[in-house]
């Protein structure tokens, strides 16, 4: 088995003197790892590092294999990540997010959006929102998305304020009026209406967070990363 293309590294681990074990996300194939032999030189040390791109081609004897990667450098972040402790969070926790999809599982909208959410320059309240609407994303991958295309009790589609911890629906301002002190605030920006505001981010990730708490987090017996309530409480300062 073999294929070639360019992948984002987002993660690396040591094995035995001089291997090292390197984790990407590739389009077509999802979140693979693969053994990079003499990964530990000083010539691939330079890039085999989480943030870079590189042209993979894996090798395997057989597809369930872990398999071989060589690997050329295609695009250097790396540096520009670790000198920016915003960015370095960032890209920490989106390959935390990326590490909840099952291996080799396509996911290529979820890598174009982590690849735009560390190349491009925003305002802190916009890098955000997008971040909030990548969760919002990986949540359907997941196959927990929410449904806020219409209200959950009257079947309308506007005016649409609120969502329902317990169905992850959501519901318009008129039938949450009697139990908002039950259910979640549904930022406008999410439904594409209006700019976010330092408020509807944080009701936004509150949404995010509860829902991958529920359905993955603590499902699976592991924490919320830390670096994601660094993050949201940085972002929306101010």
């Amino acid at each position: 088995m073999e294929w070639s293309s360019e992948g984002l590294i987002i993660g690396v681990r040591r094995h035995g003197e001089s291997a090292l074990i390197l984790e990407a996300m590739v389009p077509g194939h999802g979140r693979c790892l693969g053994l990079v032999r003499g990964g530990r030189s000083p010539k691939h040390a330079a890039f085999l590092q989480a943030g870079n791109s590189a042209q993979l081609t894996w090798r395997a004897r057989l597809e369930d294999h872990l398999g071989t990667f060589t690997a050329e450098a295609t695009r250097l972040r790396a540096a520009e990540i670790l000198s920016d402790r915003q960015k370095l969070y960032l890209l920490q926790l989106l390959a935390d997010h990326l590490r909840l999809l099952p291996e080799r599982d396509p996911h290529d909208e979820l890598l174009r959006g982590v690849i735009s959410l560390i190349d491009e320059d925003r305002h802190p309240l916009d890098l955000a929102a997008e971040l909030a609407r990548f969760e919002m994303y990986l949540l359907e991958e997941l196959g927990f998305g929410l449904d806020i295309e219409t209200c959950a009790v009257t079947g309308v589609h506007e005016n649409l304020t609120h969502v329902s911890p317990k169905t992850g629906r959501a519901v318009s301002a008129e039938a949450a009026a009697p139990y908002v002190d039950r259910l979640f605030v549904l930022p406008a920006f999410l439904t594409g209406a209006g700019d976010p505001t330092p408020k509807d981010i944080a009701a936004a990730f509150a949404l995010t967070g509860y829902f991958l708490d529920r359905h993955v987090w603590a499902a699976r017996q592991i924490r919320q990363p830390e670096t994601r309530e660094w993050l949201v409480r940085n972002l929306t300062a101010g």
